[in-house]
């Protein structure tokens, strides 16, 4: 099915020329860009994306330049998301737009950073990343003429709201948010979403590993004990049994990440093959 996104993609996939809109009527046409790819693009140059660079994914900056930041974690996010979403024939460009967008509002220092901020603003309604996220790209950027935020599009929002899954019981801010653009809170977010969720799980799963061998936290021996871990560390050293201990580590997390894409694609096309969807 051939939209206006220029390429061909199963029928409940999102498509752009079918998008809910913006909340604040824009002039521009789409132009050269899709919707989605103007997203993509606002996200990419909005400020909170710069900062991600400073912000703690495991290890500090001062443990060294090699460790993942924020940013680099969400480039790995939105590389495996648009590797499935290809693999998949859904929209890689909206895919690409949630993934880049989803840890914007996490604070310094990690998810300890985040849980003293919650304990701090526990008199305020508390902190929450995701939250906040979404306070960025619909207020806090203020980069554009007759709208604060970046005035994204439905269905880049929807797929950040629902990040991670239905919500039940919405916040203030989500609930006053949801009054004016609709998420349809109780329903699950598209399949586009939904991959650059699970990329999000496949990315920090595996350069975990990477980061927490290079600190010495753990070492191989004692990591071969995982499931699927041990027996790509079987298959490497059975191919070379001489290899150099940081090839051998760096083949494995490839071998992981390929055994979790290749297993996510598997159990995703035997879903759409027994609920056959017709539509988003």
């Amino acid at each position: 099915m051939k939209r206006h996104d220029n390429r061909i993609l199963v029928k409940y996939a999102c498509f752009s020329s079918n998008s809910f809109g913006r909340m604040y009527n824009e002039i521009n046409k789409e132009g050269l860009r899709t919707s989605f790819q103007r997203d993509r693009d606002r996200i990419l140059h909005s400020a909170a994306f710069r900062r991600l660079k400073h912000k703690t994914q495991v290890f500090l900056d001062e443990s060294g330049d090699y460790y993942r930041t924020r940013l680099t974690h969400t480039l790995e996010v939105s590389q495996i998301a648009r590797s499935l979403a290809f693999a998949l024939n859904v929209n890689e460009d909206l895919t690409e737009a949630i993934a880049l967008a989803h840890d914007l509002g996490h604070p310094p220092f990690g998810h300890a950073g985040e849980e003293i901020l919650n304990y701090k603003m526990k008199d305020f309604g508390g902190f929450d990343h995701n939250e906040q996220c979404l306070r960025i790209l619909t207020y806090l950027e203020k980069r554009y003429f007759g709208f604060n935020g970046l005035n994204l599009s439905w269905e880049t929002l929807e797929g950040i709201v629902k990040h991670n899954g239905i919500i039940k019981k919405p916040n203030s801010f989500i609930t006053d948010l949801d009054s004016k653009f609709d998420f349809k809170l109780s329903i699950n977010t598209s399949i586009e979403g939904q991959i650059a969720s699970i990329a999000d799980d496949v990315a920090y799963m595996t350069h975990d590993f990477d980061d927490g061998l290079n600190y010495g936290l753990f070492n191989l021996e004692e990591i071969k004990q995982l499931p699927i871990v041990g027996e790509k560390i079987d298959e490497i050293i059975k191919v070379d049994p001489n290899i150099e201990k940081n090839i051998l580590a760096h083949e494995m997390i490839r071998r992981v990440v390929s055994v979790l894409i290749e297993d996510i694609l598997k159990e995703t096309r035997k879903r759409i093959q027994y609920h056959s969807p017709e539509n988003v």
